[in-house]
């Protein structure tokens, strides 16, 4: 069970990485095709009018995609932003008693978020909702990758609440925390 909830967090990571290198590609072709424009329009005196269309979109898409299906990854491996002045203050037994209710109130947050995220990718779904672009873009489909992602966070809560509550140290112990300090 844990190789597979190993594999479900860097599959999701890899997933989020390739949306990265997505947004890169459209840009990076978009800003090719300006320059291209501007060469011709300074060329010729009229430019080309070359552009990918609802490129915004489709990065703004991306950037979402990309965001939401890293926070599991990022999770287990320490790269959340965690504020430990009053963490590190308390004697060990209250700082594994604080881990245990805040991630227990994680884990309801991003429940509660699964859910109606899920229920929102289904509403668009049903009444064809679609982005205002000029490429119109059914908008369930950009939106269930929030969805997993929240779902896979979720799943990784839960994991690590189980985790701690068996007497395991968190994931991200030792992992991140001491960045700023090298």
């Amino acid at each position: 069970m844990r190789r597979a909830l190993d594999s479900l967090y860097r599959i999701s990571g890899g997933l989020a990485a390739a949306f990265i290198v997505a947004i890169v590609a459209v840009v990076f072709v978009q800003v090719c095709l300006n320059i291209a424009d501007k060469i011709a329009a300074a060329i010729t005196g009229t430019g080309l009018g070359l552009t990918i269309p609802s490129y915004a979109d489709f990065t703004g898409f991306f950037l979402a995609a990309s965001t939401f299906l890293a926070l599991a990854y990022a999770l287990r491996e320490g790269g959340h932003i965690r504020v430990t002045l009053l963490l590190s203050r308390l004697p060990a037994r209250a700082q594994r008693g604080f881990e245990i209710v805040t991630v227990a109130i994680a884990l309801a947050m991003s429940a509660y978020a699964s859910w109606f995220v899920f229920q929102l990718v289904y509403e668009s779904f049903e009444y064809g909702d679609r982005s205002s672009g000029m490429v119109s873009v059914p908008l369930w489909l950009p939106q269930l990758p929030v969805a997993f992602g929240l779902t896979i966070l979720t799943i990784a809560l839960l994991d690590e609440l189980v985790g701690l509550l068996r007497g395991r140290p968190a994931s991200w112990d030792g992992k991140g925390e001491n960045l700023l300090s090298e």
